[in-house]
């Protein structure tokens, strides 16, 4: 990932920090863009921007914390750098379990935060790269037709093809012919691919987690 595809976002009330923060970061090669306040980073011009959010804690109006509920309430999901000029334990730990990347105690050292910024953004370009794949996943799943849909149920559950067919009321070259176009259509090389990709979109019974090698056929 190229340091240009990101944008970070600085928010701290010390033009000081900001400058420092802006003339670190940009050295790096990153585009940075710095709001002295949670309410002006908020109502920037494009909040569909991907990129890292370097956010103090301790802000007038809107703290840091509350800046990360309200992007996570408008589905911005930004990978958060927190940083803060008091070793608050509990507060940490709230911003690290509702999401943020890390958490650092002011002032904080140049290769340090570099490194943070670094993680975050490869923290949201995977979340990015996983909500991608699931929408395409979910595309070609549009795609079905509702037999195969239910032909796909089947499969994801582990059911044999006379399984299916019995439970749809159709002899089982109709299933087989329905699972070859299922197979293309979701693009699987295996049933084990096919099934994998079911679980991933919420599809038969072990749906959270791998699934069960398919059944012999």
């Amino acid at each position: 990932m190229t340091s240009g595809e990101a944008t970070l976002f600085l928010v701290d009330d010390d033009p000081g920090v900001l400058t420092a923060l802006a003339r670190v970061l940009q050295g790096e090669g990153w585009r940075v863009e710095s709001y002295a306040s949670a309410e002006a980073f908020l109502a920037r011009p494009d909040p569909a921007a991907w990129g890292c959010v370097v956010l103090d804690v301790d802000l007038p109006g809107l703290d840091g914390l509350e800046v990360q509920q309200r992007l996570a309430e408008t589905g911005q999901f930004l990978p958060i750098v927190f940083l803060t000029g008091k070793g608050d334990v509990p507060m940490s730990v709230r911003a690290i379990k509702a999401g943020a990347a890390d958490f650092l105690i002011k002032p904080v050292p140049a290769a340090v935060l570099i490194a943070a910024v670094r993680a975050a953004l490869q923290q949201g370009k995977a979340a990015r790269d996983a909500q991608v794949g699931i929408a395409e996943l979910q595309r070609r799943l549009a795609g079905l037709s509702p037999r195969e849909r239910e032909v796909l149920e089947g499969v994801a559950a582990g059911k044999l093809n006379k399984q299916i067919a019995a439970d749809l009321g159709i002899v089982e070259q109709t299933v087989k012919f329905h699972r070859a176009r299922i197979m293309e259509r979701m693009q699987a090389g295996t049933v084990a691919e096919l099934m994998f990709v079911a679980a991933k979109l919420g599809i038969g019974p072990r749906a959270s987690g791998a699934p069960n090698p398919p059944p012999a056929r």
